[in-house]
């Protein structure tokens, strides 16, 4: 299997979880790096008018963890833990975050991601520790050729 191929594997993985459904992310996956976008709406706001910080993690730890995930062909990876920073409320607009992987050893890795707003600004940072498991990738985790 080429790397393009597994990278649209995670795609469409990504894109068939339940959740997604509500958040209507897209993602793009490359060699140990990732961009995910996702539409801010009201339904993701506080009662402070701005988006909750789950939605924060949420965009961070995705880009995070499928940057990981683009370099580990067999089984799925586990988030071991996240921090994260939040710099900036968005109201508006999308939600930009980019991932990178930062290290790599046989079983842990270490991911960064970065958010943005529609005008570029930076809205939040993380830093995340994934091990890969003993869950393989496979059709039915619907990781497959098709959706």
């Amino acid at each position: 299997m080429s790397n393009a191929e597994h990278y649209r594997k995670l795609e469409r993985m990504y894109a068939s979880a339940p959740c997604n459904k509500y958040y209507a992310p897209t993602l793009c996956v490359g060699d140990g790096h990732t961009e995910l976008i996702i539409p801010v709406q009201s339904d993701f706001f506080h009662s402070a008018g701005a988006v909750h910080g789950a939605t924060y993690f949420k965009v961070l730890d995705d880009a995070a963890f499928f940057a990981v995930s683009s370099l580990v062909d067999d089984v799925i990876v586990l988030t071991v833990s996240f921090n994260i920073y939040l710099i900036r409320p968005i109201s508006e607009g999308k939600m930009k975050s980019i991932g990178r992987v930062v290290h790599r050893s046989q079983r842990v890795f270490v991911a960064e991601s970065e958010a943005v707003d529609s005008k570029g600004r930076m809205i939040a940072r993380g830093t995340g520790t994934f091990m890969r498991s003993t869950i393989p990738l496979s059709p039915e985790i619907n990781y497959s050729s098709v959706l």
